[in-house]
């Protein structure tokens, strides 16, 4: 029952995937490498085991960039255009499953704005602002977590 292309939601959320784990691990990394190393070896110099030091001190201090680095890494994801529209299959129906092919709104703006007239051009237009006002509320919300969860951890490790 599936399509023998290997195209649908499926196989365009894996790669999707795929492509913003680099972008969020290179993110994760620094943030991590900003801890500063005298809390680190002040923790270790009391007799905290590794376990500890990345739960109690590297995780609180670098929460806030964690986090920043995961909405950034969605941010990125939600906006992917060409490899998602490859991918997906272009299928203007409602799908049934995770392996039928569909659309998503980035993709339908990539797809038909070169030949659109009219009212096809104003319902591209449309889709465009309800794209851009999911981004906006997402980074919306992206900074309200970071500034909550930046201030609980100065809390904590202060």
């Amino acid at each position: 029952g599936m399509t023998p292309y290997g195209v649908g939601i499926f196989t365009a959320s894996l790669i999707l995937a795929v492509m913003i784990i680099p972008f969020y691990a290179s993110i994760g990394r620094e943030v991590i490498s900003l801890v500063p190393g005298e809390l680190k070896e002040a923790a270790y110099s009391l007799g905290a085991t590794r376990f500890e030091v990345i739960k109690n001190i590297i995780l609180p201090y670098a929460r806030s960039g964690v986090i920043a680095g995961i909405l950034l890494a969605f941010g990125r994801a939600i906006g992917e255009t060409m490899a998602v529209t490859m991918l997906i299959g272009n299928s203007n129906i409602l799908p049934k499953s995770l392996f039928d092919p569909g659309n998503t709104m980035a993709s339908v703006i990539a797809n038909e704005f070169a030949e659109a007239t009219g009212v096809t051009a104003a319902s591209l237009l449309y889709i465009a602002l309800v794209l851009f006002l999911v981004t906006t509320l997402v980074n919306l919300i992206g900074t309200i977590i970071i500034k909550k969860i930046s201030i609980s951890a100065s809390k904590e490790v202060g």
